[in-house]
């Protein structure tokens, strides 16, 4: 087994004949959100993967094994839902309005210039399209904001206490507990 402790943001540093060379993995997001956990790459090997508190990894990333091996990430194709505003009847702001609305629910959002994406739930689509927004089943790679609170822009970390932020979670909704959490 490869043990990885270190990741270079997209290979940062790195020259591009090595990064053409390394190994790949590839993984959804539920597990590259993870900063603990084994996977195989292209090469048949094992990794036990070991990065400090919050990490996540995204695609393009480089893990570096203890004996200097690199992997690549690639982010792997999972169901999403893709929210799109609708040209006839809203506008672009319609999504700044879903995006506030699944901000609040501490929904992961993937940010794109003209669509969103989240993981998969039956709740939220019925709402987006309560909002006449286009939402749309698909299979694509999911690359989440980390947030504000996160640690160097890695992970879903807060920085707070349930209590200091002057406002109540109704958690009737989802469920997570807010201290020492991986997402």
């Amino acid at each position: 087994m490869l043990t990885i402790n270190k990741l270079l943001p997209q290979g940062r540093g790195l020259a591009p004949v090595l990064l053409k060379r390394a190994a790949t993995v590839e993984l959804d997001w539920d597990t590259r959100a993870r900063s603990r956990f084994d996977a195989t790459d292209s090469q048949g090997r094992t990794l036990g993967v070991f990065l400090p508190r919050g990490s996540v990894v995204r695609g393009g990333d480089v893990l570096v094994a203890e004996d200097g091996t690199l992997v690549r990430m690639i982010a792997a194709p999972q169901p999403v839902l893709v929210i799109r505003h609708c040209t006839h009847h809203g506008s672009l702001f319609d999504l700044t309005r879903a995006a506030y609305h699944l901000g609040n629910r501490h929904v992961g959002i993937e940010l794109q210039p003209d669509h969103l994406k989240i993981e998969p739930d039956a709740v939220l689509a019925a709402m987006l399209r309560n909002m006449h927004l286009i939402v749309s089943e698909e299979n694509a790679a999911f690359e989440p904001e980390s947030g504000a609170y996160a640690a160097s822009g890695l992970g879903h970390g807060h920085g707070h206490g349930h209590g200091d932020h002057g406002h109540d979670h109704d958690h009737d909704h989802h469920s997570h507990d807010h201290h020492g959490h991986d997402h």
